[in-house]
């Protein structure tokens, strides 16, 4: 009988494995989170956008621009993750990509910005797609790393860590930083170039992680006799289009037998769809804060560290809660409370402007929930796979459900401009509480 890497080794040496790779992948995810305060999805790139063209149907497409980049490429591409014997390279070149991005855009701000706003406005929304494609790529492989090497009971602790150490460097590197750029005719480019930095530092972080090559042998049966991906000896006639058309539908089969097969994933989906009202309504929170109360960019600076730190105490209560009483009961909680948000804005509406502009900070409370739910919505797909192996293909259909209902972000944009900020906060709303509702359904992997 063949015996495997992993049954080889010792439990003493195990668990200095894992305590490494937990160590490296917690200083990674905090030299991101560092990163990204640069470019807060709910804050700064809405606010970049409108800087250069102030319009509620642009603004509606960064939300799909970023769900559509994030999920769909994984989906086509969670097959060949699968298959990699190791993870930790193909994270190292996302990262990099997710940097170099940043630094396009930070090269090109200054030329383009008073010659060419418009080619400006294409190029960061092209680049964006193109960064959005590369986080998705690299979420997906940073969370099957987590699933080969932290076990379930250990997530949560991870998360902390990373979320809170993360939050606090993040506000810092904001108040000293941040602070100075914003509102000054070179602010933008200096911001772009901070956040390529920290993502090429991060890229550095995965040489460390001690990953065990995957054995194929470990696939489960069912998936031995999956049709992969061709790679090479296909007729030339057949061609690029006609190889991507054909794993297209391949794949696309392969996540309706995994949505057929498992409720619960099925489930799961409903809800991430739902949840998603939250990820289309927040490029609209500043705006209006700046077009009907009359907010100053400032305030910018004021609302990125409410929200950080917002995330980093959630993050000190959901983390060890998902340990002990497991993932689903926080999935629900947050999904659940997430709704508030774009109540607090409509409940501000009917204040006095000079009132509510003072208290507008309020708003990024809630909405600090955010990205502690997404990091639940991924544990809580690694928890329902059945096997290692399939941690790609749950996470990246959790993933494109995500951004499925993002194809009506524009009709967002364009509905605030028409009816008002206050119809579309109240119906969002009611979507996200909706799936809070079916998540209650949601079973307890850790029961099973």
């Amino acid at each position: 009988m063949t015996v495997s890497c992993n049954e080889q080794d010792s439990p003493a040496a195990n668990d200095g494995r894992e305590a490494r790779n937990t160590a490296c992948l917690e200083l990674y995810q905090v030299i991101v989170r560092v990163g990204w305060i640069f470019k807060t999805e709910t804050i700064i790139m809405p606010a970049v956008l409108d800087a250069v063209v102030d319009s509620g149907l642009l603004r509606g497409l960064l939300p799909v621009l970023n769900r559509g980049g994030q999920s769909l490429p994984p989906l086509f591409v969670s097959g060949s993750l699968a298959r990699l014997p190791q993870k930790k390279w193909a994270l190292i070149r996302t990262s990099l990509a997710m940097a170099a991005c940043f630094g396009v855009l930070a090269v090109a701000w200054g030329p383009l910005e008073a010659r060419r706003p418009d080619l400006l406005a294409l190029l960061f929304l092209v680049l964006y797609a193109v960064f959005s494609t590369a986080i998705g790529l690299n979420q997906v492989v940073l969370a099957s790393l987590q699933g080969k090497l932290i076990s379930p009971g250990h997530r949560g602790r991870a998360m902390v860590v990373s979320v809170s150490v993360g939050s606090v460097l993040a506000i810092v590197a904001a108040v000293l930083l941040l602070s100075r750029w914003l509102g000054t005719p070179e602010g933008f480019p200096k911001i772009f170039g901070a956040t390529g930095l920290f993502f090429a530092l991060a890229a550095l972080v995965p040489f460390f992680l001690d990953e065990p090559p995957s054995d194929p042998r470990d696939e489960p049966e069912s998936r031995r006799g999956a049709p992969a991906m061709p790679v090479g000896g296909a007729p030339a006639a057949q061609g690029f289009l006609g190889r991507w058309v054909q794993s297209a539908r391949q794949g696309i089969g392969t996540w309706r037998r995994t949505l057929g097969g498992d409720r619960a994933l099925l489930r799961l989906a409903v809800v991430a769809a739902c949840f998603s009202a939250v990820l289309m309504l927040f490029p609209h929170y500043q705006a209006f804060a700046r077009d009907r109360l009359g907010s100053r960019i400032g305030s910018l600076l004021t609302w990125v560290v409410v929200q950080n730190a917002a995330t980093g105490v959630v993050s000190l209560v959901a983390g060890p809660l998902s340990d002990r009483r497991g993932t689903r009961i926080v999935l629900v909680w947050l999904v659940a409370l997430s709704s508030a948000t774009p109540l607090v804005v409509t409940l501000l509406s009917f204040l006095p402007q000079a009132l509510a502009v003072d208290w507008f900070w309020i708003v990024y409370v809630p909405l600090g929930l955010n990205p502690i739910s997404l990091k639940i919505f991924t544990n809580y797909a690694l928890e329902l796979a059945p096997h290692p192996t399939e941690h790609p293909r749950y996470v990246s259909i959790v993933g494109a459900a995500l951004a499925a209902p993002f194809v009506l972000s524009p009709l967002i944009g364009m509905a605030v401009d028409v009816f008002g900020f206050r119809h579309v906060f109240v119906i969002g709303a009611a979507v996200i509480a909706a799936g809070a509702v079916v998540a209650l359904g949601l079973p307890e992997p850790r029961r099973a």
